[in-house]
Parts: C-alpha cells; sequence; structure tokens
C-alpha cells in the first residue's frame, strides 16, 4: 500500500477529542438506561432526559467514537436508491412515512443546532444520487419519481457541481453536512446538564427484563432501569434472532485538502464503481477537506490495504493534486428489508428496545431513532413506529430471498473458512497476521508485530463462533459473519461480541 493510503485515523475523532468520561464502578438506578453511546443512544438520552426521564448511558469505549465517529457525515433523506424500492415493498404509505421521519429527524437537529448554540460547521447542503453508466439513467429518474412522491423536493438533474460529467443523478434539498463528533459532544453535555450519567470503558455483559430491569456492566456494576435501550450499532442481545436479519459491511474513507473554489457543493453517492461518496468540510486555513468514501467489503475478507490504494487512486484521479492525509474505515450493518429495526426488542420484549440497521445512514436514522424510541417509551406514539418495528413479519416475507442469500454467506463462511488452507506461521511478515494451524492441528489466529514477536489467540470469535480474518491496513481481527473486531492481542473494538479473543500459545 502507497504511504498515502496508510489508515491514519479519523479526521472528526482528531480535531474534537472530548473530556474522557469516568466507567460505572458502582450500582446505580434510573428511569432508562441507554447501552451505546453513538448518535441512535446519545440522541436517545437526549430526547428522554428533555422529557423529564433519569437516564444513564453505558459506552464500552468512548462515547462519539465508535461507527459515529467514523462517518462521512451526511445528513439527507435521500439514501441512495431506497424510495422506489420503498414503493413497491412497502407501498407509497411507507415510502411516505420514511421520507418523513427521516426529514424530521434532520430539521430537529438544526433547530437543536441552533437552539444549543452547537459549534459544529453546519452548512445546508443539496444530496445528489448520481450515476456515470447512461444504461442506469432509468433507474434514477424511476428514483426521483418515487422520492417526489414520497414527499421529498426531489428532481432528476443532468448538472452537478463534480468535476466530471454524470449521465443523471436525483437531487434533494434540504440536507446537511456538519462534524458529528463535534455535534454529539455538545449534545452530550447537555444531557449531562439536564442531569443524565454518562459512563465510558463499561462493557455491558447481561440483561435481566425483570420489572425494574437489570443491566450488568462488565465492571460488577449493575444498572435498575424501567426501560433499556440498546443502542450498540449490531446488538449485543439478540433475544428476536435479529442477526439473521443483519449483515455487516465496512467501507473505507480517504480525505484530503483541495481548495475552496474546487468545493463541490453538495453531497453525493453512487452505487456504481464499488460505491463512491463525496463531500467537503471547511478547514481552518480556508481550504476545504475533500472526503471520499468506498471500496465496501465484508468484513474480515480481502485485502484492505489494496482497497485503499484503490480509494486513493480515485481520488487523485478524478481530483488532480489532492493527497491524502487522513484515512479512516467504518462500518454499517444492513437489514435484509432496507429498513432500519427501532423499537420493541423482541416479540415479549414490555421495556426493552433496540435501535440498528441503518445500512449506512447511521446519523439521520439515529436521530430519528432518537425521537421514535423516546415516544415510545413516554407512551406518545409515533406514527412510524410500524414502519421502523423489528418484530414485523410482512416485509421479511417479501424480502425471504435477501434473508436466505445472508445466511447462506454466514454458513459459507462458517463451514468454508475451517476448511481453507491455513498459511505457515513462518511465512508472515511484521504486521500481518493469518488463521494458522499448529504442529497438533489446532487453528490459531496469529499476528506477528513490527518486532517480529508472535502474538497468539483463539481464531474463533466469542459471539457465534465464526472464524476471524486479519485486517492488515487496520490490525484488527475481523468476523466475517456479524462484524465484531478486535485488537491483535484479543480485545473487542467492536460488538456484538462482549468478550475478547482467548490468548492461545504458539
Amino acid at each position: 500500500m502507497t504511504q498515502n493510503a496508510q489508515v491514519s485515523g479519523s479526521y472528526w475523532l482528531e480535531t474534537a477529542p472530548g473530556a474522557p468520561r469516568p466507567a460505572l464502578t458502582e450500582d446505580t438506578e434510573a428511569d432508562v438506561a441507554v447501552i451505546g453511546g453513538g448518535v441512535a443512544g446519545l440522541s436517545t438520552a437526549f430526547e428522554l432526559a428533555r422529557a423529564g426521564r433519569s437516564v444513564v448511558v453505558l459506552e464500552a469505549g468512548r462515547i462519539a467514537a465508535g461507527v459515529t465517529g467514523h462517518t462521512t457525515a451526511k445528513l439527507t433523506a435521500l439514501h441512495t436508491l431506497v424510495y422506489d424500492k420503498l414503493r413497491r415493498t412497502r407501498g407509497p404509505e411507507g415510502a411516505r412515512l420514511y421520507a418523513r421521519s427521516q426529514s424530521e429527524a434532520i430539521a430537529h437537529a438544526a433547530a437543536l443546532v441552533d437552539e444549543l448554540g452547537i459549534d459544529c460547521d453546519w452548512e445546508p447542503r443539496s444530496a445528489y444520487t448520481y450515476v456515470r453508466d447512461e444504461n442506469r439513467v432509468d433507474e434514477l429518474r424511476a428514483e426521483a419519481a418515487a422520492a417526489k412522491e414520497a414527499g421529498l423536493p426531489a428532481e432528476f438533474v443532468t448538472e452537478t457541481g463534480l468535476p466530471f460529467p454524470v449521465a443523471g443523478a436525483v437531487r434533494v434539498a434540504g440536507g446537511a453536512q456538519f462534524h458529528p463528533r463535534a455535534y454529539l459532544l455538545a449534545l452530550a453535555d447537555a444531557l449531562e446538564a439536564l442531569g443524565g450519567r454518562i459512563f465510558e470503558g463499561t462493557t455491558v455483559h447481561g440483561l435481566d427484563e425483570g420489572e425494574p430491569c437489570r443491566v450488568s456492566a462488565g465492571t460488577g456494576a449493575t444498572v435498575r432501569a424501567k426501560d433499556v435501550v440498546v443502542a450498540t450499532h449490531y446488538p449485543v442481545f439478540d433475544r428476536a434472532l435479529l442477526f439473521t436479519r443483519l449483515s455487516p459491511r465496512r467501507e473505507l474513507v480517504v480525505a484530503g485538502p483541495i481548495d475552496a473554489g474546487r468545493d463541490i457543493d453538495g453531497m453525493y453517492i453512487t452505487p456504481d464503481e464499488n460505491t463512491r461518496s463525496l463531500r467537503t468540510a471547511p478547514l481552518a486555513d480556508g481550504r476545504r477537506l475533500l472526503i471520499v468514501t468506498g471500496e465496501h467489503f465484508t468484513p474480515g475478507t480481502g485485502d484492505t490495504r489494496e482497497r485503499f490504494d484503490r480509494l486513493s487512486a480515485w481520488a487523485r484521479e478524478h481530483f488532480p493534486g489532492v493527497e491524502p492525509t487522513h484515512s479512516w474505515a467504518t462500518q454499517d450493518i444492513d437489514p435484509t428489508d432496507t429498513v432500519p429495526m427501532v423499537g420493541p426488542l423482541h416479540p415479549g420484549a414490555h421495556h426493552a428496545y433496540v435501535a440498528t440497521g441503518f445500512g449506512g445512514w447511521g446519523l439521520s436514522g439515529g436521530m430519528m431513532a432518537g425521537l421514535l424510541l423516546t415516544s415510545l417509551i413516554t407512551g406518545e406514539g409515533s406514527e412510524w413506529s410500524g414502519l421502523y418495528d423489528p418484530r414485523r413479519l410482512r416485509s421479511q416475507v417479501r424480502e425471504a430471498g435477501r434473508l436466505l442469500k445472508t445466511q447462506a454467506e454466514v454458513a459459507g463462511h462458517f463451514v468454508g473458512d475451517r476448511l481453507r488452507p491455513a498459511p505457515p506461521v513462518d511465512a508472515l511478515p511484521p504486521g500481518e497476521g493469518a488463521v494458522v494451524r499448529t504442529a497438533n492441528g489446532d487453528r490459531v489466529a496469529v499476528y506477528r508485530d513490527e518486532a517480529g514477536v508472535l502474538h497468539g489467540v483463539s481464531p474463533r470469535c466469542t459471539h457465534l463462533g465464526c472464524l476471524v480474518g486479519f485486517n492488515s491496513a487496520e490490525r484488527a481481527w475481523e468476523c466475517p459473519c456479524h462484524g465484531s473486531r478486535f485488537t491483535p492481542d484479543g480485545t473487542v473494538i467492536e460488538g456484538p461480541a462482549t468478550k475478547p479473543l482467548e490468548r492461545r500459545e504458539i
């Protein structure tokens, strides 16, 4: 991988580090316990606190530092090519509710920026879904018509602010781009001013759905709460077998400065070229930071360094002179039936709720989830609740083909990865990892550090037992089945796994 394609870290985390918060070390009580401190968790906690509920937020790492801290940070109700599909699978009313719920969430966030005086580089922008292939123009025209029918100010256009021609694009005004971590850190401060409590470095291991519910943390402390919200991106508790309806997807991001005069004046995405998503952000020196996202892949598979190289080369080709100064990766969770799952955790749940499956649009989706879950917990109700209800059955039947495909892929990894030939450990260069066989035939996930020292851990993901693969660009073990990620020594980076990979002697 070229030097400029190395993973250097998220621009959002670098420019808004935030102050750390303590871990939960003593038992406590609250009206609501929110598990997860990303956009969905913090939005839900803030709305509940403003509604008069006492709230505790439990975050395994740092708040707004996981998926939310590695996003592209585009706020729009135009989610690539979703409306024509929704019109066919959920009907015109389903598409309308989706458009309205996402649009109202964005408008609500804009109002909070003004109300709380949040300095987060909020910039209103139009969003575009474009294609360069003439054979896909009809698809774009259908999407524009469906989005307009759903109530969005959508139009089909052929001119954009991109420095290259497009065959066509769907344009929707009313979106925004912003600094997601600056926004959420300010929201966290406002939550605490309302009496909410936030604990970082607190992994949750258990949930008892009694009355009250009991949440058990890895620190040994517990939280007693009437209601619990699981907002951990991929649910750490899966009592409704949601993992059968969710699939993980990683995407890479490269970013570099361009002159302000080359700003693309909008937020763009194309389903072509293994996805390309673009936006800019203001820099202190008057230039703009070009942010390019793409090269999506299943965690733990393929050469991530090569993908970073391709994305960096694409940026240089279309924006001559740009040199990446930042690079990072993010992870999305795709539902089999397109729509996120926000509502009761399982059919028998009375006080446990979940927010997951945002499919790459977790900012507007997470903000929407905050409004929806608050309405459910306070008893106000929402006209969107049926659309997003995780217990829905009708759409599952309609999307059975996608569900079966997802499970076939998981089964393929679970079985096929165990049959794959294991490389010899002596062949591992420094900075690389692989699942190898020991002399007695056992498999071990082995990483060789830069000093040449070998580190071994169990290759079985502690979630459901799939074999992990090594991401050499990010130096992480990744589960291709459900997206859990671990450091080279086995420490959990991202769930649904909550336990580390066991150490192994080599």
